[in-house]
């Protein structure tokens, strides 16, 4: 999913960059506020995490490429969706200038996909859900799934704006790879939650809200 320099034209470049950083400076003003010393570690293991099943491509034909993203757990598991832009944000940091996986003058769009989007909707999608059937796991299950295939849509749609890539094609290959490959996050999501729920509930922002 990460998008690659010249995929989009520098102005909407810049229009995605200066969305992505309001929301960035939301998310280091939720850091600075929430973030307590025994939540680093934890900020650190996701952020490796989630930069490891990021690193499992599928070049995608009409679109960028299939993988997992991890915002939803960021975001459940800190108890913030804006937890999910931070971690998102520094693990896209990483891969684009040190490894040169996604663009930087893109940079703005992928947070925006990937972060922004995905973080908001795992959260939002989880609490929502867990409020209605009330079990924690289906709830971050479907919250992972949509993050990942909601992200997905927008990727396409940004491309199909750019003119990269026809709308009708970006969004039936794209959006038909990141379904499957959403059901992989959302199982993921879920395991997670339930691991870190067994083993340090006191870790997790809003504990009540597991039923482990």
């Amino acid at each position: 999913m990460h998008i690659p320099d010249a995929f989009i034209p520098m102005g909407q470049a810049l229009v995605y960059w200066i969305i992505a950083l309001i929301f960035i400076a939301l998310a280091l003003r939720w850091a600075r506020s929430s973030m307590k010393e025994e939540k680093v570690p934890l900020v650190a293991v996701l952020a490796a995490g989630i930069f490891a099943i990021q690193a499992v491509n599928i070049p995608i034909p009409w679109g960028t490429s299939g993988h997992m993203v991890g915002a939803a757990l960021a975001a459940i598991v800190l108890g913030s969706p804006y937890a999910g832009v931070f971690v998102l944000t520094l693990v896209l940091l990483v891969q684009g200038i040190i490894f040169g996986d996604g663009g930087i003058t893109v940079m703005g769009a992928n947070i925006i996909n990937m972060g922004v989007v995905g973080g908001f909707i795992g959260y939002y999608g989880y609490t929502a859900l867990n409020g209605v059937m009330n079990n924690a796991y289906v709830a971050a299950f479907i919250a992972g799934w949509a993050s990942l295939f909601i992200s997905a849509i927008l990727c396409a749609v940004e491309l199909a704006i750019a003119g990269t890539f026809p709308l009708d094609l970006g969004l039936t290959f794209m959006g038909t790879y990141h379904a499957v490959i959403g059901l992989i996050e959302g199982g993921i999501t879920a395991v997670a939650l339930y691991l870190i729920a067994s083993a340090r509930p006191d870790i997790l922002e809003r504990p009540e809200g597991v039923t482990a």
